[in-house]
C-alpha cells in the first residue's frame, strides 16, 4: 500500500472507533513506522511502504482504535522539550504539568530556593517517569552532584551544587525514571517508598504531582486514562486531597528553613490545598494558572 492509502485507512479506522484527534494520531503512527516527514509525505504520497512496515502500521492503528494511548504505542512523550520513555507503569507527562516545572525553574533562577551543606537539593515526590525532576535539572543547566558553577539571586557566579532526588512507591515507575535519567544524561537519585518513608536529609524545594483524582471520578475519565494509566498514580482517595494532606504535614521535617513546597493540583483544588499549606505553617502561598486559565500549581514557603 502507498503512504497515502495507509494514512487514509488509519484515519478512518480511528474515527470509526471515536478516537479523539484521529487524523493527528494516524499521522504520528505513520511517521513513527515509516520515518517519513510531512514534507516527504506530501511530495510522494504514492510512495509504497514495505509490507512489513505497512502491517506494523495497521497493527498499531488497531491498538489505538482500542483506545490504547498513542504514547504507549510509541513508547515516548515529549515534556519540556525533552523526550521521555513512558509505559503503563507511569502517568503520561502532560502539558499542564509543565507549569509546575516552569514555576520551580523560576524559583531557582531567582535564587529563592535555600541551600544546605550539600548545595541546593530538590525532592520530587511521586516522581513517576521523572519528567518533572529531570526537566528542572536539565533546564537549570545543572545536574545532580555535578559541581557546576551556577547563578544565584544576585547574578554572580559561585561554586554550587544541585542535587535531585525522585521518590515513588512504584518499583515499575522508578525503573522508568532511572532509564530516563540515563538516556538523557541527567544524574539524579531515586528512592522507593511510601512518600517520605525512606527519605533522609533536607531539601530546598519539594515538588509533587501526587494522585489527586477523587475515587468516584475515576470511572468517568477517558478510556486512555482510566484503563491504561496506573490507578495508583490517579486515585487521590475520597476527596482527592489524601496525598496533599500527608505530604504537607510531613514535608516540614525534610525542608530547609525557607524551603518551598510546590504541588500540581486539580483545577478545583486550589482553595483546599492552599488552606492545608497555611494550616501547616506555610507562608506566601500562591496559585498559578495554566494556559487555559485554570488553577494548576500551589506553592508556599516554610517559615
Amino acid at each position: 500500500m502507498t503512504l497515502g492509502e495507509l494514512y487514509s485507512w488509519g484515519q478512518e479506522e480511528l474515527q470509526k472507533n471515536s478516537v479523539a484527534d484521529a487524523q493527528l494520531d494516524a499521522w504520528y503512527l505513520l511517521e513513527y513506522v515509516s520515518g517519513v516527514s510531512r514534507a516527504m509525505y506530501y511530495a510522494y504520497p504514492e510512495k509504497e511502504l514495505a509490507e512489513a512496515d505497512a502491517e506494523h502500521y495497521r497493527s498499531l492503528i488497531r491498538k489505538r482504535a482500542e483506545h490504547i494511548p498513542l504514547q504507549h504505542l510509541t513508547g515516548s512523550q515529549e515534556f519540556m522539550g525533552l523526550e521521555f520513555k513512558v509505559n503503563d507503569s507511569v502517568l503520561i507527562p502532560r502539558q499542564d504539568t509543565e507549569i509546575l516545572a516552569e514555576h520551580a525553574l523560576e524559583m531557582l533562577q531567582r535564587g529563592m530556593v535555600p541551600s544546605g551543606q550539600r548545595g541546593t537539593a530538590i525532592l520530587d515526590m511521586c516522581t513517576g517517569s521523572g519528567c518533572i525532576l529531570l526537566s528542572v535539572l536539565a533546564h537549570a543547566g545543572r545536574s545532580s552532584r555535578a559541581g557546576c558553577p551556577s547563578s544565584v539571586g544576585d547574578g554572580k557566579k559561585e561554586d554550587h551544587f544541585i542535587e535531585g532526588t525522585g521518590a515513588d512507591i512504584s518499583e515499575g515507575a522508578l525503573a522508568v525514571a532511572e532509564e530516563n535519567s540515563r538516556r538523557l544524561g541527567i544524574q539524579a537519585s531515586f528512592v522507593q517508598g511510601d512518600l517520605f518513608e525512606n527519605i533522609s536529609g533536607r531539601y530546598g524545594m519539594i515538588l509533587s504531582n501526587p494522585p489527586y483524582i477523587r475515587t468516584d471520578e475515576i470511572a468517568k475519565l477517558q478510556d486512555e486514562v482510566r484503563l491504561h494509566d496506573p490507578l495508583i498514580a490517579l486515585d487521590g482517595r475520597k476527596d482527592g486531597l489524601y496525598f496533599y494532606r500527608r505530604i504537607t504535614e510531613d514535608a516540614e521535617t525534610f525542608l530547609e528553613h525557607g524551603g518551598i513546597l510546590m504541588f500540581e493540583i486539580g483545577c478545583d483544588q486550589a482553595e483546599a490545598v492552599s488552606a492545608l499549606m497555611e494550616q501547616n505553617g506555610y507562608k506566601n502561598v500562591t496559585v498559578k494558572k495554566d494556559l487555559a486559565g485554570l488553577d494548576r500549581v500551589v506553592s508556599g514557603v516554610l517559615q
